[in-house]
């Protein structure tokens, strides 16, 4: 097992400066006592990627990342063949040791191409193959094309994959699968049975406050209040990209690297490009801030 209980969860996740709640940590503990994939879903920016980065770096794992995007395949996600290597060799083959022509039989030359020595691996096929533990981290699933979905199900469900050439590989020591999706479409039924699911939200003030004194180390407890608050003020209104969560660690850092020490009208506006990366939203929280 990965964690002990929702409290070695919270007690380690906190250790490497994630602060989870009570549902985060639950279902991080459950995932791993359970031994199933991880869905956390929720907007950008509310901590879905630093999540599993956080469970390999409390646990000590290694941590394998497959940025899913429009366009993914099989070859990018799980494995291909080299095949200019393999043409080297089928070359290579074909002569003899002399130099004169005719070499090795076709079905010599096959045998020897389709091996471990011309095979790339891709993350999932990493995963699998890992003998240490591994998170497995398949980031913005839902930008992903319907048909990778497809190739994950054997995965999570069985935690093998099958090469024709070279028959199935299944798991010797399973990955810690986290999958993450920012509802851009809606997944499959299929891939949602197989996973656990978590969704992220925004965080109140008072926890982003304590997230930005645990990351940003030197700053005053009363400017993380101020910035949180104002972040939360931000995200209410109707902007084309709320703030995340990184982005007000962005503005903490700003705000120390300009040595101020409180978030003043002349302040925000001169800092506000930190958060907002919108004319509009710039434009809408001047005004609604009076800035």
């Amino acid at each position: 097992m990965w964690f002990a209980s929702p409290a070695d969860v919270r007690e380690r996740l906190t250790a490497v400066d994630y602060l989870a709640d009570d549902a985060i940590a639950t279902s991080v503990f459950l995932a791993s006592a359970l031994g199933k994939p991880l869905l956390a879903e929720g907007p950008a920016g509310v901590g879905k990627t630093q999540l599993a980065k956080a469970v390999a770096a409390a646990t000590g794992a290694r941590l394998i990342r497959l940025q899913c995007y429009e366009g993914l395949d099989e070859a990018r996600a799980l494995y291909e063949w080299n095949y200019k290597k393999q043409l080297l060799r089928i070359q290579a083959g074909s002569v003899q040791g002399d130099g004169s022509g005719g070499g090795q039989d076709w079905n010599s030359t096959h045998d020897d191409i389709f091996t471990e020595e011309f095979l790339l691996e891709r993350p999932l096929l990493a995963a699998i193959r890992a003998e240490t533990p591994t998170v497995l981290l398949i980031d913005e699933t839902d930008k992903a094309d319907v048909e990778v979905e497809g190739l994950l199900l054997e995965i999570l469900s069985d935690y093998q994959v099958t090469i024709p050439e070279l028959g199935t590989i299944t798991a010797v020591s399973r990955p810690y699968v986290v999958l993450t999706s920012n509802a851009a479409r809606e997944l499959s039924e299929a891939l949602k049975r197989r996973c656990l699911y978590l969704y992220l939200e925004y965080p109140t003030p008072e926890r982003e406050r304590d997230i930005v004194l645990a990351q940003v180390p030197g700053i005053e407890a009363d400017l993380a209040e101020q910035l949180a608050r104002t972040v939360a003020t931000l995200r209410a209104l109707e902007l084309k990209k709320a703030p995340s969560i990184a982005e007000t660690i962005d503005w903490a850092n700003t705000l120390l690297a300009l040595g101020r020490t409180e978030l003043d009208e002349e302040t925000a506006g001169a800092t506000l490009g930190v958060v907002l990366k919108h004319a509009s939203d710039q434009a809408r929280a001047r005004k609604e801030l009076g800035l």
